[in-house]
């Protein structure tokens, strides 16, 4: 446990201490919030379907989640590149212990993050229907960041260089989040988009939080926290498993 407790706390503190990437970590967010949050704002009012901010500023939130959260865990790469995984795999430590610590430090961090961008959203003009459900809704982000965190760790064991970095981020991130629904309504989309949609881990997290935020909801609260559960649960499993077979 000490083990875990020393990786959380060292990928906290890296964090914590650059500055650029806290600043950077806002750039993405607050354009989609000026640029379409506002820009097809009237467009989004006039079908009758309300403010456009308040709608998509979960997807935002849930945007900013998954990008760190999953690079944190590609942050293997890296290590592997400069020489620091291999101090860290030949330590007398587990190496289940070591995912685990990497694992809830990159989802803790994209957390922080989340949460920074939730401040921006607020300021912005978003209004959660009720402050009593934000605690809800930072159960869901702790939630996609540990789905994706683990993800990224699993991924970032099985590349052995950099060269992979763009494939994964244009073929799964950008996917990932563009077929979420952050930015669109689930609903009465066509039959095989509205399957892509569903098979999209990323969907349930910002369904989640639109459900205790906003009380709109696709699949259900119930339903969207029981789907990133089970596969938090399965990637961790799975992550483990590919950090086990990384040879130093």
């Amino acid at each position: 446990m000490s083990a875990i407790y020393a990786l959380w706390l060292r990928e906290l503190k890296r964090y914590l201490r650059s500055r650029v990437q806290l600043v950077a970590s806002l750039g993405q967010p607050v354009l989609y919030l000026l640029a379409l949050g506002f820009g097809l704002g009237p467009v989004f009012q006039r079908a009758g379907n309300g403010s456009y901010l308040q709608f998509m500023a979960p997807g935002v939130i849930g945007m900013t989640v998954l990008f760190s959260s999953i690079f944190s865990g590609l942050g293997l790469l890296w290590d592997r590149q400069f020489g620091f995984l291999k101090e860290t795999l030949v330590a007398p430590v587990p190496r289940l212990q070591i995912m685990i610590g990497r694992t809830l430090g990159g989802a803790t961090v994209a957390v922080l993050q989340g949460l920074l961008v939730t401040i921006v959203c607020l300021i912005a003009g978003f209004r959660p229907v009720h402050l009593a459900t934000v605690p809800m809704a930072l159960g869901f982000m702790i939630l996609i960041a540990i789905v994706f965190s683990a993800l990224g760790v699993a991924i970032g064991s099985s590349l052995q260089d950099m060269q992979g970095f763009q494939l994964i981020m244009n073929f799964l991130v950008l996917p990932l989040f563009f077929l979420s629904g952050a930015l669109f309504p689930l609903g009465g989309l066509p039959r095989a988009l509205a399957v892509v949609t569903t098979l999209d881990p990323l969907s349930y997290g910002i369904d989640g939080m639109r459900s205790v935020l906003l009380e709109q909801s696709h699949y259900g609260a119930v339903v969207d926290l029981e789907v990133l559960v089970a596969l938090a649960m399965v990637l961790l499993v799975f992550g483990a498993y590919r950090f086990s077979k990384i040879e130093i």
